[in-house]
């Protein structure tokens, strides 16, 4: 069982930056692929970046391409979602979730074994 805790969230304004964090209980992190979902109000929760076990490979939205940068580091058991050039639409629950084994599929948020509880990111215009 892998427990993830988001942090970072917060109020920030239109243009600004913020960077979440989910930290990761559990020996097996380093094997896990991980990823970052966001929803909404009203809204199916969607896809925003995953990264590989050893971070080599990383994918994003279009919507948050050249804006977002996911890392992570293993030996802290962290994942990062460093958020820059903030727009109101970004407004989100954002989620960690953990995938125990590579599938290929990482933008559906079925193929993930554990989440996180969430974090608010609200961006004012």
């Amino acid at each position: 069982q892998v427990q993830l805790v988001e942090s970072g969230g917060g109020l920030v304004q239109a243009g600004g930056s913020l960077r979440l964090s989910c930290a990761a209980s559990g020996r097996t992190f380093s094997s896990y692929i991980m990823g970052w979902f966001r929803q909404a109000p009203g809204k199916e929760r969607g896809f925003v970046s995953a990264i590989s076990s050893s971070g080599g490979r990383i994918h994003y939205a279009d919507s948050v391409k050249g804006r977002f940068t996911i890392s992570r580091d293993n030996a802290k058991n962290t994942v990062y979602l460093q958020m820059n050039s903030l727009k109101p639409e970004d407004t989100a629950v954002y989620y960690c979730a953990a995938d125990r084994y590579y599938t290929g599929v990482y933008s559906t948020p079925t193929t993930y074994d554990y989440w996180g509880q969430g974090t608010q990111v609200t961006v004012s215009s």
